[in-house]
């Protein structure tokens, strides 16, 4: 299981929120490249998850992807929990979503 630590505001770049349309978030692009690439090598993988966490400000790190990459790989479902801090406060709250 991943973990990331995002801000409540950013949470419309992670997951999806028909209310607050942020481009393509990440669960979404998550699900169409293991869709089309389940199976592949886990190295022709992590670019394509770097660049698709990038694209929505993401901070994941190369051992997150290459776990996400894996789960893809092998058509596995990937578990991310998910810290959401928010502002003005240390509070934080998990969320553990299941992506596939």
């Amino acid at each position: 299981m991943g973990e990331i630590t995002v801000s409540v505001q950013d949470m419309d770049h992670l997951l999806c929120d028909p209310a607050r349309a942020y481009g393509t978030p990440y669960q979404r692009a998550y699900a169409e490249l293991a869709a089309k690439h389940c199976g592949q090598p886990v190295t022709e993988m992590v670019p394509l998850l770097r660049a698709a966490a990038d694209k929505v400000l993401l901070g994941f790190t190369t051992a997150d992807l290459t776990e996400q990459a894996e789960a893809i790989s092998s058509g596995a479902r990937y578990e991310l929990r998910i810290r959401v801090r928010e502002l003005r406060r240390d509070t934080l709250a998990n969320l553990i979503i299941s992506m596939h």
